[in-house]
């Protein structure tokens, strides 16, 4: 029986950056950058507005107030996407709308809220004006509501550099680059094996002691979640001709997870057909829930050089998914060319007992915490036992309990990996709903 911390370095010491591929732009998102995305020309590309209104020569407002306006003539128009081809001389203004850029000889922006432009006599239907002359209500300062050529980007700028995680921002700026695709590291498939003669698929008709199977639902969203793009094998029966069989359908993916069959029951046999199919690595780990978990990899035949990592999970629908939180997620980072894959970790205030008599190992209760005052609360969601599934549910944290640790008091500090940040009431009530 090895650490969680020799286990996890074990699963990512067999586990390599996938290749990269050519991505559309919105099929990136949050995926990782493999090359330096430079600029080829200034963003903006000129001077323009900022505003809607009027661009003249502030030196022709000075003075101006709302008592005793300037009376600028109105030379003419433009528009974003236009520009204009006269020139703004002393005493003139051209109407302008956001975006467009500056005319010849303006350096500032009169906003139309600065003005008497009379909207109440814009032509019925199109929305623009006749008007020849404006009024200037207020003094326009020199540079006002222009936005500079080249002031968020300059040509030749490395703009997203390699290893970026793409977010909405990265792939918005990467648009106004002008490219419409980008290479990156691709999302991993991950083939997802359910093992059991007792299992039902959801949807079938229940029958005698067999029981649905959650395991490939609550490990395929949590793959989905994490970026990945699932691949459902349905149920292997408990002999090794069916599990082998499953199994070979499994080694087109990037990774193969299993859940049940690595125990010591009569079928189990998970374990024996990786040992005689591929390598096992380990297949005990001390934490509860979680301990029987198998790993190791395939190496398919006629395809030189590649190998399948292999996660075989518990088959208590809580180990389940704690094992994969812990184990099958960094993989999946690593694979994606995510480095910082890790849970965040919090100090928190024990608000139940929490036992770890039985068995000592790492002891990862389902918790669910909450912040008052400036301090994280911790409180269990109901009873632990590794088949109650509910109890993930409820929570949004592990514990994290020594072995050596064999209670905590209500009121002592412990460490929570934090699954996710939700605090809304409608996750508290759940504590309270039995």
């Amino acid at each position: 029986m090895i650490s969680i911390e020799e286990a996890l370095a074990r699963i990512l010491s067999y586990v390599d950056v996938l290749p990269a591929e050519e991505k559309p732009l919105l099929e990136a998102l949050g995926q990782v950058l493999d090359e330096d995305i430079s600029a080829t020309f200034d963003i903006p590309p000129l001077d323009n507005t900022a505003m809607d209104g009027y661009a003249v020569r502030a030196a022709d407002t000075t003075g101006a107030t709302g008592a005793s306006p300037i009376t600028l003539r109105v030379i003419g128009e433009v528009a974003a996407g236009y520009e204009y081809e006269g020139e703004v001389e002393r005493g003139t203004a051209v109407r302008i709308m956001t975006g467009a850029p500056i005319p010849a000889g303006a350096d500032s922006i009169v906003p139309f809220e600065e003005t008497d432009e009379p909207f109440d006599h814009a032509p019925s239907g199109t929305g623009r004006l006749t008007a020849t002359a404006v009024k200037v209500l207020k003094e326009a300062r020199p540079g006002a509501n222009i936005r500079r050529a080249a002031e968020d980007i300059t040509a030749g700028q490395m703009v997203v550099p390699k290893g970026t995680v793409l977010r909405a921002s990265e792939i918005g700026v990467i648009a106004s680059l002008g490219r419409a695709a980008v290479r990156v590291i691709p999302r991993p498939v991950v083939a997802v094996l359910s093992t059991g003669d007792e299992l039902l698929e959801p949807g079938q008709e229940r029958s005698g002691a067999r029981i649905f199977d959650a395991n490939a639902h609550s490990v395929g969203s949590l793959v989905e979640r994490y970026g990945g793009m699932p691949r459902l094998l349905g149920i292997a029966k408990d002999t090794v001709a069916d599990l082998t069989a499953k199994i070979h359908k499994g080694w087109g993916a990037d990774i193969l997870v299993t859940s049940a069959g690595v125990s010591r029951g009569d079928y189990d046999v998970v374990k024996d057909v990786l040992a005689s199919e591929g390598q096992v690595d380990f297949w005990t780990v001390a934490m509860k829930p979680g301990k029987p978990l198998a790993f190791g990899c395939f190496y398919p035949e006629g395809d030189e050089g590649r190998r399948v990592p292999h996660i075989g999970l518990p088959g208590n629908p809580v180990s389940s998914m704690v094992a994969f939180e812990l184990f099958g997620r960094p993989a999946m980072m690593k694979m994606m060319g995510k480095r910082d894959w890790r849970r965040p970790m919090v100090r928190a205030i024990a608000e139940d007992e929490i036992t770890n008599r039985d068995d000592p190992r790492v002891f990862l209760a389902r918790c669910f915490v909450t912040e008052r005052d400036g301090k994280f609360y911790a409180s269990l969601t109901g009873s632990q036992g590794s088949g109650i599934l509910t109890s993930m549910m409820r929570a949004n944290a592990l514990t994290l309990i020594p072995a050596e640790v064999d209670v905590v008091e209500p009121g002592e500090e412990i460490d929570v990996i934090m699954l996710d940040w939700t605090r809304g009431e409608e996750w508290g009530s759940y504590l309270t709903s039995d």
